[in-house]
């Protein structure tokens, strides 16, 4: 090791040197550096941290670094990647660390510290899916012996004090951790003579042991041993330590070794919307209160997770458009939706009990009658409301929530009021409340307005959906199961949250997605897309309210299509289609650098090219009634939109206009998409702020303008778009992305999954690794180019795997949607040349979840519906009926509806008998079912074989695999 320029001279022996040792690979100009909370190591500011310097040490790239600091110093810290010039690249991610100097370290003695880089993963364990829940104790676990205190303190000259450290998260009652190693300090490898480590709190352990000069250097592993005698040898290759002796001689080395390393936990969970559910109590559609009943059902299948769908108000139209759960009226409020209105009132008069019973009836159907039930539902409301409002109202539990909530609570009752009053959500139609204030606010939801009892029913609905939630969310967490909730990328244009911040979005744009598997023309989602300068200027506070307040109910949460963060497909506001937009941020195609190529009639490749071949090509004999209504010919042949006619959205009311009238010889749907088409037949598109800078449309060469330029006009432009869509951008992608998922994942304790379906940039993947986000992999969308379908043994530790999800057909509807593409799978991936069976038969559905199961994703999540394809009795309804969503229908009608009982289910010990079989042969944890299920015990007496003690370059477990239960076994809460 390098001479690292320790103290000398008379100043050394006032002070303590700390060095600072940490592995880690960089890349070309690239270099550590240490930054605290002390001047000494530049007080938070990176650009005055302390520079590392890199040592090579075997296989190893070992950054190190010095610093004198008085006796009994303390401070936070964390480890930084910069470049030449200290602009931070990386950062370390969870809590930060701690430096305390124990009372025992003297003026002038040396002290070793030997760091692991944290990532995201490091903290999974403490996220609250895992703390709360899967890792929740029973039992208490006490801290042993104040923080600071060297225990063996020796005054040896060649004795050097190691303290050794490691997190252990999951961990068995009456069960210790041990450090065991080379040395006889460490017990030749015999646990009983090993050295045990005591409980200093927050899942780590600790222990010192005095080792002499000849000990050195050591190989050493962790273990877990228990009073019954079980035993659990961390995995991967044996630990190494050494120390350099010299130069100045360490006293004291203190170890952070990260995590305990042990198989990686893996769980299951099922999936389905809230609306979905059906049990014996509900009114027509699934109620917060039916998820005690599913989770019930899970533990008894034997799953560790229940996934859902948004479950925030989304009542914008005030019909049945609004069961799209993804365009919230509200981020914070919930949908009433989901009340049971039987839970209001202990006291329900007999009347309405009728009322209840009939609309039970009444609603009760295959699908869910979204504005039947919301009708109903409010008005039973309405009249439980009149009976029990000042009992409720004045009640302390709905004084802590009001207090607790009235920042989002109050502008959303204010919002209601005034998008009934008005009979429309569209705030531009409000007159002077078009515009918020705080004043207009106050006065809107005052004791004394005449609407006052409005604002309050509007109050107690969210208060009685956030006690049916908050007791169906208690029992998850009782019952070992995490609720995993979804965070929508957008906002409804109408909603309170562009009312009340309308500075936070731009609402001149659209968000949606570039043509991807769900979508040949992309998709248009209609969302405003976010003004991320303005949210970071209060480090994206309406952002962390939002986390927040899903945390209340969840412990764990889905990104919705988490690219956004990265980048987003933002499309016009006059847009309906979503195929002709670009990403932000992006970095434009500058006019001068196209000039430079050699292209310059940007006019000709930015506007619509429309050709009169292309219009009787399209239009046939009708060409000229196109012409003559939607164009004007500004050169011979050559033809434009007219004012009234040039977007799409203005197409479409124009088209309409001529269907009332009758003028239409084709059917209106087709000649709006061709319309569309010729609309969209530029090359590039024009930045609306800065004419001087253009974006490439996607796909560009399927364009009838492209394929009319001349070849090197063409070369240079291809050229251009595959620079522009798979290059230029990456770096830009990820510093966006690293500006605004930490703050999400900082502002709740949730467990985060990341949904990165789509069109992949490449720096994606990376930053999830290095954010511990885990991501989703869907067999049938391999994010593999060169694979048609995903390999499920292959996917990594940090995904969630699932053979379907709502935004694509369930796995029966899929097997019988594409005969070729069912021959394919039968022969590539279940590996027979038979014919395959033209339906999804129950062997068929065991053996895709059997895949899944068995994969070595940290969960299988599985859609109830492709569960219930293991048992033929389920599968008699049709299997296009049981799809959730079509993303290329912007007006599909969100409404499936399980056709059996959450009682049934639980009835049914056959269902439930096959799927607590695919969990338990799979090595996945499942929740404690009161079986009579131990861990077998083993012999009391544990020497580590010969073969294990060889340090070797076995494969280890990545880092971020969570502490779990050994292959095969129960995990133990």
């Amino acid at each position: 090791m390098v001479n690292l320029g320790l103290f000398s001279g008379s100043e050394s022996t006032k002070s303590v040197s700390v060095i600072f040792r940490l592995p880690y690979y960089t890349q070309w100009g690239q270099s550590l550096l240490v930054c605290g909370s002390e001047p000494v190591l530049g007080s938070w500011n990176v650009k005055k941290g302390l520079l590392l310097s890199p040592v090579h040490h075997n296989d190893e790239l070992i950054w190190c670094g010095s610093v004198a600091v008085p006796n009994g110093f303390e401070c936070e810290y964390s480890y930084y990647v910069v470049d030449d010039n200290r602009n931070t690249l990386r950062w370390e991610i969870g809590k930060k660390r701690k430096l305390l100097l124990p009372d025992g370290v003297q003026d002038g003695e040396v002290v070793h510290l030997h760091d692991l880089w944290q990532t995201g993963s490091d903290a999974l364990p403490f996220r609250s899916a895992f703390k709360n829940v899967i890792f929740r104790r029973s039992w208490r676990l006490d801290v042993e012996g104040p923080p600071g205190v060297i225990q063996n303190k020796s005054e040896q000259e060649d004795s050097v004090l190691v303290q050794f450290k490691i997190c252990c998260p999951n961990i068995e009652e009456d069960t210790s951790v041990y450090v065991i190693g080379s040395s006889a300090k460490l017990g030749k490898w015999k646990v009983q003579d090993g050295v045990k480590l005591s409980y200093a709190g927050e899942s780590i352990w600790k222990a010192d042991c005095m080792m002499r000069k000849e000990d050195f250097p050591i190989k050493y592993r962790y273990c877990k041993y228990g009073m019954a005698g079980n035993f659990s040898l961390e995995t991967g290759p044996n630990r190494d330590l050494s120390v350099d002796f010299s130069n100045d001689q360490p006293k004291f080395v203190f170890l952070s070794d990260g995590m305990l390393r042990e198989m990686p936990w893996r769980g299951a969970g099922v999936a389905i919307p809230m609306f979905s559910v059906r049990s014996e109590a509900d009114l027509g559609v699934g109620e917060f209160l039916d998820l005690k009943l599913l989770v019930d059902w899970a533990v008894a299948s034997g799953f560790h997770l229940v996934q859902l769908l948004p479950i925030n108000d989304t009542s914008v139209h005030g019909m049945w458009w609004d069961s799209y759960p993804y365009s919230s009226l509200s981020v914070f409020a919930l949908h009433p939706l989901y009340l049971r209105v039987q839970a209001l009132s202990g006291n329900i008069p007999e009347e309405i009990k009728e009322e209840i019973s009939e609309a039970k009836e009444r609603l009760d159907g295959k699908d869910v009658d979204y504005e039947a039930t919301m009708a109903t539902k409010l008005s039973i409301a309405k009249k439980l409301f009149a009976l029990e409002k000042d009992t409720i109202l004045k009640s302390s539990s709905f004084q802590k929530f009001f207090s607790e909530n009235e920042d989002w609570l109050k502008p959303y009752a204010a919002f209601c009021f005034l998008r009934d009053f008005f009979e429309t959500s569209d705030r531009s139609q409000w007159g002077r409340f078009s515009h918020y204030s705080k004043d207009k606010l106050e006065k809107l939801v005052s004791k004394d307005s005449l609407h006052y009892e409005i604002i309050l029913f509007h109050y107690y609905i969210q208060f009685h959906l956030h006690m049916q939630l908050s007791e169906a969310a208690d029992y998850a967490r009782r019952k070992g199961v995490v609720l995993k909730g979804d965070l929508p990328i957008g906002v409804d244009r109408n909603s309170v949250d562009t009312w009340v911040y309308p500075n936070l979005f731009r609402m001149n744009t659209s968000t949606g997605a570039p043509p991807d598997y769900f979508d040949k023309n992309g998709q248009n989602w209609g969302f405003p897309t976010y003004n991320w300068e303005e949210m970071s200027k209060d480090n994206y506070a309406w952002w962390r309210a939002r986390l927040t307040q899903m945390a209340k109910y969840f412990t764990a949460y889905r990104i919705d299509h988490i690219l956004g963060f990265f980048r987003i497909w933002e499309l016009p506001e006059h847009a309906m289609t979503g195929l002709a937009g670009k990403f932000r941020p992006s970095i434009p195609l500058s006019q001068e650098e196209l000039e430079r190529e050699g292209i310059w009639d940007f006019d000709r490749l930015s506007r619509p090219y429309i050709r009169q071949e292309f219009l009787q090509d399209k239009f046939g004999a009708s060409w000229t009634f196109i012409a003559a209504n939607f164009l004007n010919e500004y050169q011979k042949n050559c033809y434009e939109f007219k004012e009234d006619c040039n977007t799409e959205k203005k197409i479409a009311s124009k088209l309409k206009s001529c269907a009332e009238s009758s003028l239409l010889l084709k059917s209106e749907d087709k000649i709006r998409h061709d319309l569309f088409d010729l609309l969209k037949n530029i090359v590039l598109i024009r930045d609306p702020e800065d004419a001087r800078k253009f974006y490439p449309r996607f796909n560009l060469e399927d364009t009838l303008s492209f394929n009319d330029l001349d070849d090197h006009s063409k070369n240079v432009l291809k050229r251009l778009y595959y620079d522009y869509y798979f290059h230029r951008q990456e770096n830009l992608w990820r510093q966006n992305a690293l500006k605004t998922l930490p703050v999400l994942l900082n502002s709740s304790n949730m467990l985060a999954c990341g949904e990165d379906l789509g069109l992949i940039p490449s720096c994606v993947h990376p930053v999830m690794q290095e954010l511990g986000l885990v991501g989703l992999r869907i067999q049938r969308m391999p994010s593999e180019p060169d694979l048609e379908f995903g390999i499920p043994s292959q996917y990594s530790y940090m995904t969630v795997c699932a053979p379907s999800c709502h935004d694509c057909s369930t796995l029966r509807a899929w097997w019988e949607e594409d005969e070729e593409r069912r021959r394919r799978f039968f022969k590539t991936v279940v590996g027979s040349d038979k014919f395959p069976p033209s339906q999804c038969v129950p062997d068929i559905a065991h053996f895709i979840l059997r895949q899944h199961v068995e994969a070595p994703s940290m969960w299988a999540i599985f859609p109830l519906q492709d569960l219930l394809a293991l048992k033929e009795e389920y599968t008699t309804r049709p299997a296009a009926e049981e799809t959730i969503n079509d993303p290329t229908n912007p007006k599909h009608y969100w409404r499936y509806r399980v056709h059996v009982t959450l009682e049934s289910l639980l009835k049914d010990k056959e269902l439930k008998t096959k799927i607590k079989n695919l969990i338990r042969g799979s090595g996945r944890s499942y929740p404690p079912m009161g079986e009579a299920e131990t861990l077998a015990g083993q012999e009391t007496a544990v020497v580590i074989p010969e073969k294990q003690q060889v340090s070797g370059r076995e494969k280890i477990p990545p880092a971020t695999q969570l502490n779990g239960a050994q292959q095969g076994k129960v995990a133990v809460i």
